[in-house]
């Protein structure tokens, strides 16, 4: 834990050199980030609004649930936006 701790320390330390002492280094660098998003079904809410029974005058709204499909959604980005 503590080596890991070290090694990433001497690695940022080194990344802060570099980009001081070099103007056009963050220009190359690229990272990311992730993350999970459940899907939900778009046309769900609309259709909801218009069911109703035969013998009711309104429309009853039925409750959006999450759906079971997860997708983790991934994004690329450097120092211009999305790559």
């Amino acid at each position: 834990m503590v080596e890991q701790k070290q090694q990433c320390l001497s690695i940022s330390l080194e990344l802060r050199d570099r980009a001081a002492s070099d103007s056009s280094f963050l220009g190359n660098v690229i990272t990311g980030d992730e993350t999970w998003v459940y899907g939900y079904d778009p046309e769900t809410r609309v259709q909801s609004s218009q069911w109703k029974s035969p013998s009711s005058t309104c429309a009853k709204k039925v409750r959006q649930s999450r759906s079971n499909i997860k997708v983790m959604m991934i994004v690329f980005f450097d120092l211009d936006g999305i790559v």
